[in-house]
């Protein structure tokens, strides 16, 4: 299961984050990968405002992990730092929020390895190698059997920024 989006600014990354938040439910995992300043927190300030999360969004880098209330508790971790996976399992990341909060994972790529085989993916990659323009190519890919059953609501949900199967 995978679809591609193209959103043109910001405010659009943000929207598909919007948009895929209304599929997320406790426990769920979210792997964002990208280069640096592809959008990765972007993406998930819209994540958080899509699950009630009030206050703001801000990058985990230097702190490893943020820790949002919403509609759901909201983990947004930050894995770019960390040079072994062992400092990635010190982190707990299973036992945040009592293993019920959505964690989102920038640079989950890295440690594939330790995340639950059903997960969402989401890779954002700018479109203009200058960086003068805010276009983002975004692939999400969903796996296992909780996203099969969610995938066709997904794909409605993020028609607008052109989804494809």
């Amino acid at each position: 299961m995978r679809i591609e989006l193209l959103t043109r600014t910001a405010a659009e990354t943000r929207a598909v984050g919007e948009a895929i938040a209304g599929l997320l439910e406790p426990g769920d995992v979210v792997a964002l990968t990208g280069e640096l300043g592809a959008g990765k927190t972007t993406f998930v300030q819209g994540v958080a405002r899509g699950l009630e999360v009030k206050e703001q969004v801000v990058s985990p880098t230097f702190t490893l992990v943020r820790e949002y209330r919403g509609r759901v508790h909201v983990a947004h971790v930050d894995v770019y730092r960390l040079d072994r996976l062992q400092d990635v399992v010190d982190l707990g990341l299973e036992e945040i929020g009592d293993g019920q909060a959505v964690l989102l994972v920038e640079w989950g790529d890295a440690i594939d390895v330790l995340l639950p085989a059903g997960r969402l993916e989401v890779e954002l990659t700018t479109t203009d190698p200058t960086g003068a323009s805010e276009e983002r190519r975004i692939v999400v890919t969903g796996a296992g059997p909780a996203w099969q059953a969610r995938w066709p609501r997904l794909v409605e949900s993020v028609e607008a920024w052109g989804a494809g199967s």
